[in-house]
């Protein structure tokens, strides 16, 4: 796998301000992709998820994502909130993945392409709404 470019500048990183800035950046893409991640897929593949078990798994990861950045903002040394922080991009990397290998076929598999599309100009209009 391929670092990402926060994987490689957060080691190098000199001071708290700028570990917590890195991490409130973090924190401004993640959040309203959780948000749009469970309301547009995860909501209505809650019951194919369930069934493999993995309902509770994606709340719960973007859950303890969200806890790693916010330990980030709460600590008081570079150490510590680097470590946070990395272990926030790992965890978060091993998310994308799982949503690459487990939530994204599911989609094409359960749901109609009149659906996917819809859900598709949702994610485009919450996405723009964002950038905005």
């Amino acid at each position: 796998m391929v670092e990402s470019a926060h994987e490689t500048t957060a080691p190098r990183l000199k001071t708290l301000a700028e570990v917590k800035s890195l991490a409130g950046l973090i924190e401004k893409v993640m959040a309203p992709h959780s948000n749009t991640e469970d309301e547009l897929f995860i909501g209505p593949l809650e019951h194919c998820m369930e069934q493999i078990g993995q309902n509770d798994t994606f709340h719960h990861e973007h859950e303890a994502i969200e806890r790693l950045l916010a330990n980030v903002r709460a600590a008081r040394t570079v150490r510590q909130a680097r470590k946070q922080l990395l272990d926030a991009i790992s965890m978060s990397r091993k998310h994308f993945d799982k949503e690459e290998r487990i939530v994204f076929p599911m989609a094409e598999r359960m749901l109609k392409a009149a659906t996917l599309t819809e859900l598709g100009s949702e994610w485009m209009k919450k996405r723009q709404a964002v950038l905005k």
